[in-house]
């Protein structure tokens, strides 16, 4: 509800059932729930939901709204290369709303920033902290370079493969 997803298709599966669901018309779905979790399970196996959003502005308006709905730990971790929300939702689940920065930095990297500043006053401060760190790339660098080692692996799997 709160992310905006609706139900695409839903069916009985075993003891429960499997439910689709999409924001976006050109997709099916986006994300698939399954009842029949062992109650026994000493962990919930998703590790972590993630959802690009389109601005910081939008951001911290979810930010905000998530302080009046029943939700766990809501924090604002930057790791560099994003600036996020985390939150545990009523079930436990672990998610995150996120936008991009311009900057990479190797991963992990966790730090928390005021998402409360101006605009402005957060790019500065965590440009100013990511420049620092070692490993420190432009985006556009790092992703020209992943798109060279995804052209080489490509490569390399059609020669195995005798094409």
């Amino acid at each position: 509800r709160f992310l905006g997803f609706v139900v695409s298709d839903r069916a009985p599966r075993g003891e429960g059932e499997i439910v689709f669901l999409t924001r976006d018309a050109r997709e099916h779905h986006q994300f698939v729930m399954a009842a029949g979790r062992p109650g026994d399970l000493p962990f919930n196996p998703v590790n972590q939901l993630s959802f690009r959003v389109d601005s910081l502005p939008t951001l911290r308006a979810l930010y905000k709204a998530l302080k009046s709905e029943s939700v766990e730990n809501l924090r604002t971790i930057t790791h560099g290369n994003a600036l996020s929300v985390y939150f545990h939702d009523p079930e436990k689940n672990r998610v995150e709303l996120l936008i991009d920065t311009p900057w990479y930095v190797p991963q992990p990297y966790r730090e928390p920033y005021d998402i409360m500043l101006p605009d402005a006053e957060i790019w500065a401060s965590l440009e100013k902290q990511v420049r620092g760190v070692k490993g420190f790339k432009m985006r556009e660098d790092w992703a020209a370079e992943i798109e060279r080692k995804i052209a080489q692996a490509t490569r390399e799997r059609q020669a195995a493969l005798g094409r």
